[in-house]
């Protein structure tokens, strides 16, 4: 099939070299334009563009997808369909009319839960234990076109939502290339969303990861797995900030009454107070300004002290 691809981050690139491996003849590559990255702010290819460069594809990197020449630039590839992953750009409805098989994007969730720019990190913020990836054609909403095909996945107990991330990734690579075949044959039906059990994924803010000790520690793990990598999950200790990078909920203490945010030091193991008389135990943490390590060394290097507060 002749195909346009559409995605910037790293979860698009599994996707873009499973077309290529398979004999999709890929005629552009569109991606966001390079960016500022790190700390010195030294500008960075996205991650399809350095895939696309390997494949020997060609690229495009428009600033905006609307303008008039951006249309006339891809009817002139004459696309059979394009494919989205992740591309980070809103599709006007005339692209969407373009291809004779549409637009097919490749969701991180099972539609029609968590539509937005976040499934992935808000399916564990939320306490889910099963989520999967969706073929759909898009339509004008968001993330509320037609499904085509899904794949169910369990999310593991530590998992987070980078390791979950890379793993949907993967999964979703032979679902698109099974989506393009069954639209081939036409043995892939489209199927209307139901709208009434949609849930949203919203792009994520700095402050969601600000952490709020009066909740059960549980969602607070929750939290500390589906923020990372960013923004994180922080509290603040001694005037600083403190994030809070890996964590385990402890079981409940009916007779525990010590106030939310405070420490619980036990040799080389750091406890936080929790809502519900529940125990955080922080397994890595990281300072503002320092290295990440974990709690044992936190609690020597920082002398510690049972009583002490966080929040």
């Amino acid at each position: 099939m002749r195909l346009v691809f559409m995605g910037t981050p790293e979860f698009a690139v599994p996707t873009l070299r499973a077309l290529a491996a398979a004999g999709h003849r890929i005629c552009g590559v569109y991606t966001q334009p390079d960016k500022p990255a790190g700390r010195g702010g030294e500008i960075a290819a996205p991650p399809v563009k350095r895939a696309a460069i390997e494949l020997g594809l060609p690229v495009y990197q428009p600033e905006k997808i609307r303008p008039p020449e951006v249309y006339e630039e891809l009817k002139s590839l004459s696309p059979d369909a394009i494919v989205i992953v992740g591309y980070g750009k809103i599709i006007p409805q005339h692209i969407i009319d373009l291809p004779r098989h549409g637009c097919i994007n490749l969701h991180a969730s099972l539609l029609p839960k968590y539509r937005g720019a976040a499934p992935v990190n808000w399916a564990i913020i939320r306490g889910e234990t099963v989520t999967g990836v969706t073929t759909m054609r898009i339509d004008a909403g968001l993330d509320t076109g037609d499904i085509l095909l899904v794949r169910e996945a369990s999310i593991g107990p530590d998992e987070d939502a980078a390791s979950l991330g890379r793993r949907l990734a993967e999964i979703g690579a032979p679902l698109m290339l099974e989506t393009l075949e069954g639209l081939e044959r036409g043995t892939v039906t489209p199927a209307p969303q139901d709208h009434s059990r949609a849930t949203l994924a919203p792009i994520l803010k700095k402050e969601d990861g600000l952490i709020d000790w009066s909740l059960d520690a549980q969602p607070i793990v929750n939290r500390v797995r589906g923020l990372a990598p960013w923004p994180g999950t922080y509290t603040y200790f001694r005037g600083q900030l403190l994030h809070i990078w890996k964590a385990v909920a402890q079981a409940l203490l009916p007779a525990h009454q010590t106030a939310p945010g405070t420490l619980l030091v036990e040799g080389r193991t750091l406890r936080i107070a929790c809502g519900q008389g529940t125990l955080l135990e922080a397994l890595e943490v990281q300072l503002e300004g320092r290295r990440r390590v974990s709690a044992a060394d936190f609690i020597n290097g920082a002398r510690l002290r049972t009583g002490e507060k966080v929040g």
